[in-house]
């Protein structure tokens, strides 16, 4: 469950149209978008961000490396890379910000710089009690996935056993003592196990000796409510990830009144917020090698679950009779009409 929402959340954001500007112009063509579109030759666009989206929502860190020759102002990197952060070690210096970062391979250590201009772009989410590493979703639900795996291996074994409950074999001698002998109870427990566990023995009779007897035991409260714990843990998981659980199929789910509502609300809530502090991260870092004061966002009139509310505000922007054009314009996030144009 965590693995889908985490995909889901990832896919949905590394696949928003971008949109590039300063404060004159929005661009159709810049180096930085070409170098967002093929960033290395292993990876396009969708990809990298992917990728740099999976490691921030997994662990709270999510790490971009520049290769090529760096300097101020002295244009982009060749290529950009995420690095996995699980191997990346914050450096902390004597001021107790990060000095430099070290990257650990199969014992071997790669120490990064930090600093303006540093070949390390670090992403993290808030957290209240780590100066250096950000918090996770996953570490959040963290209790409600454990709860979720342990019904899962709860439900697999009683698969594994007929889906049935399990039952007690009552031993009486003839002596009216309930005690086996260490060789009975060894062979008794080879023959249950080999004839009678597992599915592919499910529905097999059992045949009793003298002195056995099998004693049913019925569903306790607990097992009965072992499925909807599991929901209930589902749902905790979708919650700290900020996925609707309708999206993620978790069945009684009433919150929204349809698909459609709980789908702008993912964007909303969740992917977009991401996506435009991740990307104006990356632009900010990317200006301190070209000199330029770029904002890099999510270009909000070409994601389709948002065509209704920006149908409303453009209707609404466009019969303000009050407003100039200019007006207009800065309002639905667009640059000046004379440089839009060209002129």
């Amino acid at each position: 469950m965590g693995f889908r929402a985490v995909r889901l959340i990832a896919e949905a954001a590394a696949a928003l149209p971008l949109v590039l500007q300063d404060r004159e112009r929005r661009y159709t063509d810049h180096p930085v978008l070409d170098l967002l579109a093929r960033p290395n030759p292993a990876q396009g666009r969708a990809e990298l961000l992917e990728a740099l989206y999976g490691h921030l929502l997994l662990t709270g860190n999510a790490y971009l490396e520049a290769v090529g020759d760096l300097a101020p102002a002295g244009g982009l990197p060749a290529e950009l890379h995420v690095l996995r952060s699980d191997r990346m070690v914050v450096v902390p210096g004597d001021d107790g910000w990060p000095a430099a970062y070290d990257y650990v391979v199969a014992g071997r250590r790669h120490r990064f710089p930090a600093g303006p201009c540093s070949p390390v772009c670090h992403i993290r989410s808030f957290h209240p009690h780590d100066d250096h590493y950000g918090f996770s979703a996953l570490q959040a639900a963290a209790q409600a996935i454990e709860v979720h795996n342990g019904a899962s291996r709860w439900s697999a074994a009683l698969l594994e056993n007929a889906a049935r409950p399990s039952g007690a074999l009552v031993y009486r001698g003839p002596d009216g003592h309930g005690h086996l002998s260490p060789e009975q109870f060894d062979r008794l427990s080879r023959e249950i196990e080999a004839q009678h566990a597992g599915a592919r023995n499910a529905g097999r009779p059992m045949l009793l000796e003298g002195g056995l007897d099998w004693k049913p035991m019925g569903f306790s409260p607990s097992d009965m409510e072992f499925h909807q714990t599991k929901e209930a843990a589902a749902r905790e998981i979708a919650i700290a990830f900020g996925v609707p659980p309708m999206i993620l199929g978790i069945p009684g789910d009433a919150t929204y009144a349809n698909y459609q509502e709980a789908n702008r609300a993912f964007y909303r809530l969740t992917v977009l917020p991401l996506a435009a502090r991740v990307t104006q991260a990356v632009a900010d870092w990317l200006s301190d090698f070209t000199g330029e004061s770029l904002t890099l966002a999510p270009d909000l009139d070409r994601v389709p679950a948002l065509a209704a509310e920006r149908d409303a505000q453009w209707r609404r922007v466009a019969e303000a009779d009050f407003l100039t054009q200019a007006e207009k314009r800065a309002l639905l996030g667009l640059p000046p009409l004379e440089v839009a144009d060209g002129r």
